[in-house]
């Protein structure tokens, strides 16, 4: 086994279909930028009532449809938001935690400590999360990546992994829920994928989009942050406003 083995991200999903939901942080290859990127997959009609929306330097999941809504729970949230030097974005209202536990001093493995996997037995959808931490000069980028998944089939107790990363140029860490489709649904193993990241925001964006499957893609956030005068590019999909 290759630790070091990269690949692209088209070649990380590309054919697999259903990954779930995905986070990608790293650095553009000339090492000009700090790359963020959050995915989410559906399969049920609920889950697919769903759009990406920005409100300022916040994202949010939000309904397409709101007279649809069969459950908020679980898929509508704050994705993606700041505080001071860190960017934070998950799959799930954990981004909250993460963002009052910042606020109270805590690290970010400290604040999660007080969540667990998703309760939607049996699938036990891991939590999964980024905070991505600005310095004051280029080589200053790191990255953490958490996964909070259940430790047995019956959802009895919670297994947390933090993995803490200084940022590279041109590479990239993909943690997504799921290896792929399944009833119940395998949970993501092992370490962050490494991936190959452009430095083009529309290439990477593009890659990710045309390699989600097209029946269960939903929305598609993608951003680049300038680490030299902090300048931001950023680009958002949803399938429903296509």
């Amino acid at each position: 086994m290759n630790v070091y083995e990269t690949k692209s991200i088209k070649e990380r999903i590309d054919g697999n279909p259903y990954v779930g939901r995905g986070l990608v942080a790293g650095m553009s290859e000339d090492g000009n930028y700090a790359v963020s990127a959050y995915f989410i997959m559906g399969r049920s009609a609920n889950s697919r009532n769903r759009v990406f929306v920005m409100h300022g330097e916040d994202m949010y999941t939000e309904p397409f449809e709101p007279e649809k809504v069969e459950d908020p729970s679980l898929i509508i949230y704050r994705a993606l938001t700041r505080y001071e030097n860190h960017l934070i974005y998950t799959n799930g209202d954990q981004t909250d935690t993460i963002l009052k536990g910042y606020e109270e001093g805590k690290t970010f493995s400290e604040a999660l400590k007080s969540r667990t996997f998703e309760p939607d037995g049996p699938n036990w959808t891991p939590r999964i999360s980024v905070a991505m931490h600005f310095g004051e000069c280029v080589k200053e980028l790191t990255y953490e990546m958490s996964i909070l998944k259940s430790a047995d089939p019956e959802g009895k107790a919670c297994n947390r992994f933090t993995f803490d990363y200084e940022a590279l140029p041109g590479i990239g860490h993909f943690l997504h829920t799921y290896i792929t489709d399944g009833n119940p649904l395998p949970t993501f193993c092992g370490e962050p994928e490494r991936i190959t990241i452009p430095n083009d925001i529309d290439e990477l964006s593009d890659a990710i989009w045309n390699s989600l499957d097209k029946e269960n893609k939903i929305s598609l956030y993608v951003r680049y942050t300038a680490l030299s005068g902090k300048s931001v590019q950023e680009r958002l999909i949803n399938k429903n406003q296509l």
